[in-house]
């Protein structure tokens, strides 16, 4: 019997983007320019970062809430060095090892002292937006090195800089997830923590690993930010940009139980996120009623991942079940309580 193919599950979020994309199109004219795509793409980056540091983290079991103010910190931090005579590479570069940095004492936090992700990235949230304003006085700092707009304002072949980017970073963590043993450790962290710790994976690394990347990736969302303006706020990141990037890696697949998502999807739910965001500016739609749309989003992104996970807790208990009956198949009781196993990484054995 032929192999059914598996349709990819990121299929379903590329269609929802198109079908919104349309209605907007038809609504309103300037939806479909050119000038308002190139400032969709933009916009869309910083939530693409975003989105995949917090897949990194949502894919082993957590959740990071010091993204917003991670944004404030690294590009004031870049600001401020330009400001004192460093180069923007050595100003860009610093910025990125201090937003890997609070990530990295996020995890090392969770991990050692046990304690609730929600409640140390939530106290990371704190202080990172409050550095900025003190270092600064609440002020704002202007980019002395003119180089640096090239982060934020160049292009390459006529892409933006930015998108240049997101794509690099994508591919790369794309890489990571699927082809490497650290990609088998992070999803099945989020699987079953303690099972993988009986089979040796180094939790604690798994864990401080996710959390630095998804500080890196807030620091380039900070870098792109501060470049966009050339002006270093304190209050970057204060905005939605938290809530859009839980939404986006949830609506693009990613559970937030851990162990299920892909890269590529968080990116899509990122796309549908910023087309959302965008497409009600221009057709008019009051500020404040894209939290509210947003926060349907997410809603409506967890109840269909319970809804998955409940679904295919359920298929595996049938074929226990049924498996026990005939004698053959599903009689191990592990099969019931099994996580979907990740990819296997190239040059390692399966450890089934």
């Amino acid at each position: 019997m032929a192999r059914r193919r598996r349709i990819p599950e990121e299929l379903g979020i590329f269609v929802v983007i198109v079908i919104v994309a349309v209605i907007f199109s038809a609504v309103s004219p300037t939806f479909r320019t050119f000038d308002n795509a190139n400032l969709l793409l933009l916009n869309g980056t910083v939530i693409a970062f975003l989105a995949m540091g917090q897949a990194f983290v949502l894919l082993t079991g957590g959740i990071d809430l010091s993204t917003g103010s991670n944004i404030a910190l690294t590009g004031m931090i870049a600001a401020l060095l330009m400001r004192s005579g460093a180069p923007w590479w050595l100003a860009a570069l610093v910025a990125l090892a201090v937003g890997a940095l609070v990530g990295t004492i996020n995890g090392a936090l969770i991990h050692y002292l046990k304690l609730p992700p929600f409640i140390v990235t939530f106290a990371a949230f704190g202080v990172a937006a409050s550095i900025p304003l003190i270092l600064t006085g609440a002020s704002s700092v202007n980019v002395a090195d003119p180089m640096f707009a090239v982060v934020g304002r160049g292009s390459l072949f006529g892409i933006p800089m930015p998108v240049v980017l997101v794509a690099l970073f994508a591919v790369a963590f794309t890489i990571l997830l699927r082809l490497t043993s650290t990609g088998v450790h992070i999803y099945a962290v989020g699987g079953n923590a303690e099972t993988s710790r009986l089979s040796g994976i180094p939790i604690g690394r798994v864990t401080m690993l996710v959390y630095a990347l998804s500080g890196l990736c807030a620091g380039m969302g900070g870098l792109i930010t501060t470049s966009r303006l050339m002006v270093g706020y304190p209050s970057a990141g204060s905005g939605n940009e938290l809530f859009y990037s839980i939404a986006a890696a949830v609506v693009g697949g990613v559970s937030l139980f851990g162990g299920i998502g892909s890269l590529p999807g968080a990116l899509l739910g990122a796309v549908l996120i910023a087309t959302v965001s965008n497409g009600m500016n221009v057709v008019g739609v009051q500020s404040y009623w894209q939290p509210l749309v947003i926060g349907l989003i997410i809603l409506g992104g967890v109840i269909l991942d319970t809804y998955r996970r409940q679904s295919s807790l359920s298929t595996l208990l049938r074929r226990f079940v049924r498996g026990s009956r005939t004698g053959s198949g599903g009689s191990s009781p592990d099969a019931v309580t099994a996580s979907p196993q990740p990819p296997v990484a190239a040059g390692t054995s399966d450890p089934r």
